[in-house]
């Protein structure tokens, strides 16, 4: 059974696989723009939001970061892959194989993290209350964001060595995250249950704006963290069919590079989730907008 590096970057590669890498390669390209240009943009109208939790907002920019890579170079490295195809440059072909694994490895890991403490930021948010901005600091955030980098870099150099952990990585990470979301909801059902029984307050009191507040952050980030999944679901989809497949065909190899490029239209979609679910964002990005149209009184 030939292995997909050898089907894709060798002379036995079919002319229908050529055609399709040329289209798929612009698609690509197309995407990387959009996905450095929408998370650099995001990036500089973060400093600008005031309203968010300091260590909420390192968490976004986290994110926002790695995208921004993605579209610097992950795609560039999966783009010149496919165009290695077509011009029938195979050692180039070789190496931009194992680079774009390895980047997309890496950059993968680290959002798939970042949700997670995403996840995990909300979670004790709802449950220590006021004692949340004491806990959960931003010097605190900076260790843990650190830590989550390091933790990226020696797995995505484990999975380069050939551990094959990316798997069981995804396997234990993304249900982390869904557990951590399912939690809060059933504590807010919970608590509301309690308003509803035991206290009576009107929807204009602080604690109820601070309740409708909280649930806006949640919704936010659960947006990102669903899409993401939807994002990743057919690579997954093609993987199990690799996986109990006798054979690699060019049918096969080209719906990987549709899956893959699938889980990098993830960091185009988010800027536009981020400005969409998040206020304060929308408006940081307009202003800089304005700004950099050389309008700020517009």
């Amino acid at each position: 059974m030939k292995t997909f590096e050898e089907l894709v970057c060798s002379s036995s590669s079919e002319g229908e696989l050529r055609q399709y890498s040329l289209r798929l390669s612009a698609v690509i390209i197309f995407f990387s723009l959009t996905a450095f240009l929408g998370n650099a943009l995001i990036v500089v109208a973060l400093h600008k939001v005031a309203s968010l939790h300091p260590p909420s907002k390192l968490l976004y920019r986290c994110l926002a970061t790695s995208d921004l890579l993605v579209g610097l170079i992950g795609q560039p490295l999966t783009a010149t892959l496919w165009m290695s195809v077509v011009f029938e440059q195979w050692r180039l072909c070789r190496f931009a194989w194992v680079a774009a694994s390895i980047s997309g490895y890496g950059l993968s890991f680290i959002s798939l993290l970042t949700l997670a403490a995403m996840s995990v930021d909300r979670l004790l948010a709802l449950l220590l209350g006021l004692r949340y901005r004491q806990i959960v600091t931003l010097k605190r955030t900076y260790i843990i964001v650190v830590a989550l980098w390091i933790v990226t870099v020696v797995a995505t150099i484990c999975e380069a060595l050939g551990s094959h952990i990316a798997p069981w990585f995804g396997r234990i990470v993304i249900p982390f995250s869904i557990a951590s979301y399912a939690k809060i909801f059933r504590v807010l059902s919970h608590r509301q249950a309690q308003v509803q029984h035991h206290v009576q307050r009107q929807p204009s009191q602080p604690n109820a704006l601070n309740m409708a507040r909280y649930k806006k952050a949640v919704y936010s980030a659960l947006w990102v963290q669903l899409v993401l999944l939807a994002c990743y679901v057919p690579v997954s989809l093609v993987g199990i069919v690799m996986a109990h497949r006798k054979g690699n065909s060019s049918h096969l190899v080209f719906a990987l590079g549709i899956a893959n490029t699938l889980v990098y239209f993830n960091s185009t979609l988010n800027p536009f989730l981020y400005c969409w679910k998040i206020s304060e964002v929308r408006r940081a990005v307009k202003q800089t907008i304005r700004q950099a149209l050389c309008c700020p009184g517009g």
